[in-house]
């Protein structure tokens, strides 16, 4: 029974001791995030606040990631990556048991929760570059592209099972004080699963690492990381492909979606439908890359963004809920295809000391740019209505995506490994 539980499991998880490690912490820790998620607007609510104090304690957890993106790639160029992560679960936890400490016991302020947050999400800032740095030196070259999907397949049963921890929690566990209180022992059990992280690919990623790095200024650091991405016209391309889509399309789910769906469809009921839909589609694509491994790696992803960046038009479509959840299913394979294989082209092609840098400019450019589109996709769907605003955006991002596909250096890129077509 033991053999044949051994022989299910991914390869990448059967042969690299080291990934393990890491894949389990960051399992746990995208569990913890979800249920922080849905659990942290209620929390502010038990404290007596209203719409606008929910949105304040939100800010204050993403304002700090917006300004510590860069620095915090820089000095995961520069420091133990291993020990970042761990620095950064454990200010988390801490974050997140003071704050479940104060909510159970009734002394919870919303300006409390509104500096805890900003302390979670500086934390949370540093530990993003710092992981995408860390992962390529954990499996050998031909294992980048399944450890990322599983990395990206983790987030996709995030979405899904978090919430429902979350709802369960706060319904059952102590309010949205027990909930905090369980991100927070998710994160003792990431750091334990970290600290044995000490094997012989870390300490070769160690001693690889480029002496200027270390030595150089902090922001001769950072304009080096700078020439990595312009130095590289892929880069550049699926960064501005990726951001678009992060500015203009994926609004459509934050913002207009649940809107178009509360006045024309079912409502909240049609809208998990097609939340579902999506979710599934997430884990199918993950699934497939798991093994499959296409011979040019960006040249799948830049078409997997073309049909990613349809997703605001499928929303707005008016084909009825199960056909709109249909589509989205397609579209939740594009969205995973494109983010797993633009992620393994970077591990497998930006060096090692620098990856941190280039992968820090990458999540500036994309999730910090939500919040912008976010307010856009409001001004602009209140202007001109939902459906063109809807149309507009896939227009935009379709047009953005296939710019990007039809770039010699993404459609030629190589695998950076010996890997199977």
């Amino acid at each position: 029974m033991l053999t044949s539980t051994r022989l299910r499991l991914p390869a990448v998880l059967r042969d690299e001791p080291p990934y393990r490690l890491l894949f389990g912490s960051q399992v746990l820790s995208i569990l913890g995030d979800r249920v922080t998620a849905v659990a942290l607007p209620f929390a502010v609510l038990a404290t007596g606040g209203g719409v606008a104090d929910v949105a304040l304690v939100s800010a204050a957890q993403f304002l700090p990631f917006v300004v510590l993106a860069l620095p915090a790639g820089v000095w995961a160029d520069r420091l133990d990556r291993k020990r970042i992560l761990i620095a950064s679960d454990a200010v988390r936890m801490l974050c997140q048991l003071v704050a479940a400490v104060l909510l159970l016991s009734g002394e919870a302020e919303v300006a409390h929760l509104a500096v805890l947050a900003a302390a979670y999400g500086a934390a949370d800032a540093f530990f993003a570059p710092a992981f995408s740095g860390l992962l390529p030196t954990t499996v050998s070259p031909g294992n980048i592209q399944p450890a990322n999907a599983l990395r990206g397949l983790s987030f996709s049963l995030g979405n899904v099972v978090g919430p429902v921890v979350a709802g369960l929690l706060i319904a059952f566990g102590g309010g949205p004080g027990g909930a905090l209180l369980f991100d927070a022992a998710t994160f003792a059990v990431s750091i334990g699963l970290l600290l044995p992280l000490r094997p012989r690919v870390v300490r070769e990623a160690l001693a690889e690492e480029d002496p200027a790095a270390t030595t150089d200024h902090f922001w001769t650091s950072l304009r080096e990381g700078w020439s990595e991405v312009r130095s590289r016209s892929w880069v550049l391309g699926f960064l501005g492909g990726m951001s678009v889509y992060h500015v203009v399309v994926l609004p459509s789910i934050f913002v207009i979606g649940p809107v178009l769906f509360a006045r024309e469809l079912g409502g909240a009921h049609d809208w998990a439908i097609t939340v579902t839909a999506f979710g599934i589609g997430n884990v199918v694509g993950d699934l497939v890359l798991v093994r499959w491994r296409p011979r040019f790696a960006l040249r799948v992803a830049s078409v997997a963004l073309v049909g990613a960046s349809c997703q605001a038009a499928f929303l707005g479509s008016g084909i009825g809920v199960w056909g709109i959840a249909g589509l989205e299913l397609l579209a939740g394979v594009c969205v995973t295809g494109a983010f797993t294989l633009w992620e393994t082209s970077l591990g497998e092609h930006v060096p090692e000391r620098s990856l941190s840098r280039v992968s820090s400019y990458d999540y500036l450019t994309t999730a910090g740019v939500i919040p912008v589109g976010n307010l856009l996709a409001g001004l602009t769907s209140a202007a001109v209505g939902l459906h063109a605003t809807l149309w507009g955006m896939s227009v935009i991002g379709v047009g953005a995506s296939v710019l990007v596909a039809s770039m010699r250096s993404v459609r030629t890129l190589p695998r950076g490994a010996l890997v199977d077509a």
